[in-house]
């Protein structure tokens, strides 16, 4: 796959994930998300997408490469789990 496609993918990801609380408040009840909720998640989704895209066209050791994509992701769950519900009690914790 070219670099150009990789980063379409990638940044592609990151967009799909973000519509699909928009397309689930349309169907349900149960989502409900504001404006600035649909910003940060864009903000969080669209820096990790970056920093992916950007590991992937500078790292060039395989193994270093999923280390820091997975190190990537990782950050990205434990900010969106302590932004949703809390998990270490910080001042921005949700719910």
């Amino acid at each position: 796959m070219k670099t150009n496609q990789k980063s379409a993918a990638i940044y592609g990801t990151a967009a799909i994930l973000l519509a699909l609380p928009a397309i689930a408040m349309r169907f349900s009840d149960q989502v409900k998300w504001s404006a600035t909720d649909f910003i940060i998640a864009g903000i969080l989704l669209f820096v990790t997408a970056f920093g992916i895209d950007t590991i992937l066209r500078k790292v060039k050791v395989p193994g270093k490469r999923f280390l820091y994509i997975a190190l990537t992701l990782i950050l990205l769950f434990l900010i969106w789990a302590e932004l949703a519900v809390g998990i270490f009690g910080t001042p921005f914790a949700g719910s």
